[in-house]
């Protein structure tokens, strides 16, 4: 950096050499991507990004992405319909953050709160448990408690890299819907 700054100068005046220094450090510090993002909690009104269904109203696990430029996440009323939406080739808005619900520490029914790294979760796919969607991919914070669950309700415990675009494929539109 130094040594571009150094050529810079030499054909920069002095006045304007501030103003490039300036927007030289902007540039050097973090960025909007690296910027602390908090998880926000659903209300009644708190809708799907992919089909307006009202989260509070289904139940199993809930998801939210928060996009680099956006102020809101986008909100999703199901894990499949989240990883959906990550794997598609066709994705190309910068992700800050995404977040799923423990489903170890909170209601299956009536999920609220409890909003955990969707990158470090442990996750069942293939349980008897549904969610908005019909089947879904329950999400936990503890392998232990994914294990726990997996024992209880069937399925298979995976990690956020283990799961493929083939696994989550949405075909079919309201037919993969068991229940509007």
């Amino acid at each position: 950096m130094m040594k571009l700054l150094v050529r810079i100068r030499s054909f920069v005046p002095h006045a304007a050499m501030s103003a490039v220094l300036g927007i030289g450090l902007v540039a050097c510090g973090p960025s909007q991507r690296d910027a602390a993002v908090v998880p926000v909690e659903i209300d009644r009104t708190t809708s799907c990004e992919l089909d307006g269904m009202l989260l509070a109203d289904y139940p199993g696990p809930k998801a939210q992405i928060h996009y680099v430029g956006q102020d809101k996440p986008s909100f999703f009323c199901d894990t499949i319909e989240l990883f959906h939406t990550l794997l598609a080739g066709e994705q190309v808005k910068a992700v800050k953050a995404v977040y799923v619900q423990d489903m170890g520490h909170t209601d299956w029914e009536h999920p609220s709160g409890h909003w955990i790294d969707a990158k470090t979760a442990t996750y069942v796919l293939g349980s008897k448990r549904t969610g908005s969607m019909g089947p879904t991919i329950a999400s936990f914070a503890q392998e232990a408690d994914a294990k726990k669950f997996a024992t209880e309700y069937g399925g298979k415990v995976l990690h956020f890299a283990d799961i493929k675009p083939d696994m989550v494929d949405l075909s079919g539109g309201a037919m993969h819907d068991s229940k509007m």
